[in-house]
């Protein structure tokens, strides 16, 4: 079978998968030997399982990465190259997270289920090895190729998985009835909603760097300097949601509500740069672009003037509607860029030496 025969793909996929059920069967029986345990809880099956399974998924990303897109910094500066390979990290750890958060909310929800359930330590290990084959399976196929759209799906998957646990385990069954941020008030639960988005800020700088890549991919040396400037509002956007984690709104109110505006702000400026510096009109994405102006002032009405929901109803749109903007934006970028590597011919990011041409 050839490499790039679809049939020899999915074959990699599938022994991948079982690798990784083995691992994660045999890792998560050797943590959870010993007494039966709950689905969910103190002292469940939970957190060992989403540590196993994590690992488990960080490391198949890891092999795939390092196996499929070995020669992809080949003929780069140093500079073009250490991007390359710091963006791979984050988006390794995010697999991981990703995955790990999967295994924590299912078992949250499975326990409201199956209430009083005892699992078996050799039970919890083969659970394990479920979690760990669809996690594994997962980070195996993002490490042969990731597209910026898919990065992007990762972060949203990401984000919702964490908010998602933190929901589920939160003290306060009211907390929608202010925003989201009462997510992140309460000490025994608020690391899965703040760590959520100190990783998701990660991500989210991530996702500039892959939007350079493609930028330059698409236009060249020649438009390195506005590829940095996108690089860096989408860097400083994850920085901004990195700080909404690290200042919990009962901590740091002020600090909070300005980190969380700046976020939002400078991901909605980082994706017009985006749109601005791509070839050509493109007519859906310009009506695309409306249907979020109109969304955004629509949500704002339901909820100052019509009092149809809370202010978590409305970040729950505003979220949404930019997420389909970004997506669509990446959709178009990705059909222009070419899927070829483009090695710089900059020695340096921001100096041009007078010898080499543009």
């Amino acid at each position: 079978m050839r490499e790039d025969d679809p049939v020899a793909r999915q074959a990699r996929l599938v022994w991948a998968g079982w690798t990784c059920f083995l691992l994660g069967a045999i890792a998560g029986t050797a943590v959870l030997w010993g007494v039966a345990r709950p689905l969910a809880g103190e002292g469940s099956i939970g957190v060992p399982a989403a540590i196993v399974t994590a690992s488990v998924s960080a490391a198949a990303f890891t092999v795939s990465a390092l196996r499929y897109r070995h020669g992809e910094t080949e003929g780069m500066p140093l500079w073009q190259a250490t991007v390359s390979h710091v963006s791979g990290v984050a988006v390794g750890a995010a697999v991981a997270g990703v995955s790990g958060l999967a295994v924590l909310c299912a078992g949250e929800i499975l326990a409201v289920g199956l209430s009083g359930l005892q699992i078996a330590p050799l039970g919890g290990g083969l659970l394990t090895g479920a979690a760990s084959a669809a996690g594994g399976s997962f980070a195996f196929a993002s490490g042969i190729r990731l597209r910026t759209r898919d990065l992007a799906g990762l972060l949203f998957a990401f984000i919702v998985t964490g908010t998602l646990f933190a929901m589920l385990t939160a003290a306060d069954p009211r907390w929608w009835e202010l925003n989201f941020s009462q997510l992140g008030i309460d000490d025994a639960n608020a690391w899965a909603f703040n760590g959520t988005l100190m990783v998701g800020g990660l991500l989210l700088a991530t996702l500039g760097s892959y939007v350079g890549r493609d930028l330059h991919r698409l236009l060249g040396d020649q438009a390195l300097r506005r590829i940095a400037w996108i690089v860096g509002l989408f860097a400083a956007a994850g920085l901004m949601l990195a700080l909404v984690g690290v200042f919990p709104l009962h901590r740091a109110h002020l600090t909070h509500d300005i980190v969380a505006s700046a976020a939002l702000l400078l991901v909605v400026v980082a994706a017009a740069v985006t749109t601005t510096t791509l070839p050509g009109p493109i007519p859906a994405f310009r009506a695309t672009t409306a249907g979020l102006a109109v969304g955004l002032v629509v949500a704002a009405l339901l909820w100052l003037v019509f009092d149809i929901y809370s202010l978590t109803g409305f970040e729950a749109v505003v979220i949404g509607l930019v997420f389909v903007w970004v997506q669509a934006l990446l959709g178009f970028l990705g059909a222009l860029a070419p899927d070829e590597s483009r090695p710089s011919a900059r020695p340096r990011l921001l100096r041009h030496p007078g010898s080499r041409g543009a």
